[in-house]
């Protein structure tokens, strides 16, 4: 099967919206593609003494509500349309939120596994030297994403700082707490996740308590998402996968248990008592709630008549393709869209904006009630729309989203 490109599939999801809103042609076209995007060659001293050239992007797609906004991810596979599609979604979603941001993201082409610490902020200042006249806390902010952390946008922070001559902790968010990261950073992906998905099942009349979960990749969403939807509504989650393989076990499985087996050994499989699955396999399990976790393009028309979970909530970007969407809701499965359920990360992430501006910290518990309000708000919001005009969930939520920035566009007189 031919890879899919994740920007066309986000150039369909928006052409369908467009025409739901019935958008000018002049609109439609701005929106396909991105503003600006810059390609950088980054030369790295390697610890056996020999200089590697790693390519790097920026992609800011649209800034009319605002600052981009959007994480850099190290990944060996990463490519200029994935992080495109990222940077379009991550605009909707700012959008979405009705946060005052655009979307943004960033990427670098390199295998962290295979890198030193030294290696990887040697790699990190280099990218920020190269793109530190394209960012800023009033231009565009990173984060980070896919195989980045804390400490890697500490160095980049620092080494904004220097090259600016001052303190910009504002530039980066996703810091450590102590150097101005916000409180409830960490899990707020999965946090934000859970919200919507307590919001479904009021709606669906499922109770969470009964519910059985599975979840596709145990990077720091899954993990979280496993925790919490224990905590929270006392769910069993029943399977869990990473990229070599999954596990399942009808009784549930400890979360906790499985991330410290997983940091011994590389990965989840072969966990005690259970039974060994593909990513495949998981997807199609019959559970209440599916949570794909992972990367893109893992729900397509080839697997989608064949998943029986009541709730797919997306906390990975991009998981299913539009062909698939279209089976998914004529078979009756509620679809808490990418740029809706897992929002939660840039929603705290602009709230860590907030606090860097006016140099004043909340606590845990405030940052928990506010993103709660925001993300109770965002999915009535396209629940509503979705009622209006009888679409599913994703082209409910890009009506919600692109109609906003549609707005801030007409009103700065652009198109």
């Amino acid at each position: 099967m031919a890879k899919l490109n994740p920007f066309e599939v986000a150039q369909q999801q928006l052409d369908k919206c467009a025409k739901i809103l019935r958008l000018n042609p002049g609109m439609h076209s701005f929106l396909r593609t991105p503003m600006r995007e810059l390609h950088v060659s980054l030369p790295v001293r390697m610890d056996n003494g020999s200089v590697k050239v790693f390519q790097g992007f920026r992609v800011q797609y649209n800034d009319a509500k605002g600052p981009t906004k959007g994480g850099i991810r190290f990944h060996p596979e990463e490519t200029i349309d994935t992080v495109r599609a990222l940077a379009a979604w991550m605009t909707w979603k700012c959008a979405l939120l009705d946060l005052p941001l655009g979307g943004g993201k960033g990427g670098v082409i390199c295998n962290p596994k295979e890198m030193s610490q030294g290696e990887l902020e040697r790699l990190s200042r280099a990218y920020i030297r190269e793109v530190c006249q394209f960012i800023g806390p009033s231009k565009d902010v990173p984060a980070p994403d896919v195989y980045t952390n804390p400490q890697i946008m500490a160095w980049m922070m620092d080494e904004y700082s220097k090259i600016t001559g001052k303190n910009q902790f504002g530039v980066i968010t996703g810091k450590p707490l102590s150097i101005g990261g916000s409180a409830g950073r960490e899990d707020a992906t999965a946090r934000g996740g859970m919200y919507t998905i307590r919001e479904a099942a009021k709606v669906l009349g499922i109770d969470l308590k009964k519910a059985t979960v599975a979840i596709q990749g145990y990077g720091n969403a899954g993990y979280y998402a496993a925790r919490l939807v224990e905590a929270f509504f006392g769910s069993r989650v029943v399977a869990l996968s990473d990229s070599r393989g999954g596990i399942y076990s009808k009784e549930g499985l400890n979360p906790d248990a499985v991330r410290e087996y997983k940091l011994k050994t590389k990965s989840v499989i072969k966990f005690p008592n259970t039974k060994l699955i593909s990513n495949e396999e998981l997807l199609e399990l019959e559970v209440d709630i599916l949570m794909p976790a992972a990367l893109e393009n893992v729900i397509t028309e080839k697997n989608a008549a064949n998943i029986k979970a009541k709730i797919i909530a997306e906390l990975a970007n991009g998981p299913t393709i539009p062909e698939a969407d279209t089976i998914l809701y004529k078979n009756g499965i509620h679809v808490i869209p990418d740029f809706l359920c897992n929002a939660g990360g840039v929603t705290v992430s602009y709230f860590e904006m907030v606090q860097n501006f006016y140099m004043y910290y909340w606590e845990e518990k405030e940052v928990h009630e506010r993103l709660d309000k925001k993300m109770t708000t965002a999915y009535h919001s396209v629940l509503s729309t979705s009622k209006k005009y009888n679409i599913n969930m994703r082209q409910a939520a890009y009506v919600v989203a692109v109609e906003r920035v549609v707005e801030a566009i007409k009103l700065r007189g652009w198109v």
